[in-house]
């Protein structure tokens, strides 16, 4: 019963040629970095903030203990918060704390942005794909109809041109979902490099004793460097 309903598909990509062949092995690669980017974003659930956020507030108003208590330091985001917190409590140097929670940061979104790049090349190549075997299929076809001479046969024509126009929709069909996902997946990237920079700005615009805010700007670094990540 399942190798029945595989047929008119295996037949389809026999029709297409090595083109096709070669879009179903990119599909399967595609569809293997969705997966795993999904897992990573939900696993690491970059964007739930009910706890920082409670943590921020609790900062901001001069808890500094029930701040750090609040955070989760498994996650990525809360954890660079946290180090933040405990360099200011600790008076550390600001220019190192900045390096470092830059670099912290910078890995953050780089971990995030992995693999985009190749779902970015494939829904770029895909369609070109199939417009390069579209155009080798209708050579291949006219070449058979200058072979048949004046005994050309409509049929064979047209059957040549549609098998040709496979390659396309092959192709297009391996790159639209491709390229929403990439998207979505690129604009998840942004939201949560936009959340860590808030939520360190945050840290470091209220951190004395008595909740003043100074009169630097160690937040510089940290703005500049994600909107390059």
């Amino acid at each position: 019963m399942n190798a029945n309903m595989l047929d008119p598909l295996i037949e389809l990509l026999n029709i297409g040629g090595p083109v096709v062949w070669i879009l179903l092995a990119l599909s399967v690669i595609s569809l293997s970095i969705v997966l795993l980017k999904c897992w990573q974003y939900f696993s690491a659930k970059v964007e739930q903030s009910a706890e920082l956020e409670a943590s921020l507030s609790a900062w901001e108003q001069g808890r500094y203990d029930e701040a750090l208590n609040t955070l989760d330091n498994k996650q990525a985001i809360p954890k660079l918060v946290r180090h933040a917190m405990d360099g200011h409590l600790a008076n550390e140097d600001q220019n190192i704390l900045e390096r470092e929670l830059t670099r912290q940061a910078n890995q953050i979104i780089m971990d995030l942005r992995g693999l985009l790049k190749p779902l970015e090349v494939i829904a770029t190549l895909s369609p070109l794909l199939g417009l390069m075997g579209t155009v080798l299929g209708m050579i291949e076809a006219f070449q058979q109809m200058q072979s048949a001479g004046s005994n050309v046969d409509p049929a064979v024509l047209s059957g040549g041109i549609w098998q040709a126009l496979l390659t396309t929709a092959a192709g297009l069909a391996v790159a639209i979902p491709v390229a929403a996902a990439y998207a979505w997946f690129d604009r998840r990237a942004e939201r949560v490099a936009h959340h860590i920079n808030d939520s360190v700005s945050r840290v470091f615009t209220k951190f004395s004793a008595n909740n003043t805010p100074t009169n630097d700007s160690p937040t510089k670094m940290v703005n500049e460097t994600l909107h390059v990540a």
